[in-house]
Order: C-alpha cells, then structure tokens, then sequence
C-alpha cells in the first residue's frame, strides 16, 4: 500500500508563487511515475504535470506551461511542484498520484488559493 501525503498549499495574491510537496511512503518510490492533478468544485479534476520515476521525464498541461515545474527526490521519497506566476484561475485542491500494480493512489490534497 502506498500513502501519499501532499502540503505546502495556502493563499497567495496573483503572481505569486507557492511549492506544494507530496510526501510518499514505500522503499520502492522511485520506480514509479508520480503526478499532479488539480480539482475546483463542480469540475473533473485535471492534470497538471507528471514526471518520471527517474525524474528525466517531465510534462506539463498546457496552462501551467513555463509556470510551473515538477520535480522529484528519491532520496526523501517526495515529489514536489514548484508554481510560479500564479493566477486566480489556478485556484483548486492539488492531488498527487501514483499508480502501483494497475492501482491508483492519491493524497488527500491541499488547497491553492490565488486571489487577485
């Protein structure tokens, strides 16, 4: 079983910049891709950027392309998205996941908020 636990959400006015972090137990985290999806109440919860078990693969949604950035470290078994530029429509709950054996994993999320 895999747990995910996300932190680092919180307010900040457009422009700003905010890193979310997603702390993951298992010995084995690095063997597996890890991502970031994002939700606002009353919509599907989207992709945001994904990277690669390695951490030499990286992608990115279209509206957080060159804002933000994700990135990982092995060696603490967490992942992290740096977001710069921030803009009101940014404001969501942010998830991150893994898949394990066909299975899906998710924090608990943390919200963004951006105020304008």
């Amino acid at each position: 079983q895999v747990q995910l636990v996300e932190s680092g959400g919180g307010l900040v006015q457009a422009g700003g910049s905010l890193r979310l972090s997603c702390a993951a137990s298992g010995r084995t985290f690095g063997s597996y891709g890890m991502g970031w999806f994002r939700q606002v109440p009353g919509k599907e919860r989207e992709f945001v950027a994904a990277v690669s078990g390695s951490g030499r693969t990286t992608s990115y949604a279209e509206p957080v392309k060159g804002r933000f950035t994700i990135s990982r470290d092995n060696a603490k078994n967490t992942v992290y998205l740096q977001m710069n530029s921030l803009k009101p429509e940014d404001t969501a709950v942010y998830y991150c996941r893994t898949v394990v054996g066909n299975i899906p994993y998710w924090g608990q999320g943390t919200q963004v908020t951006v105020s304008s």
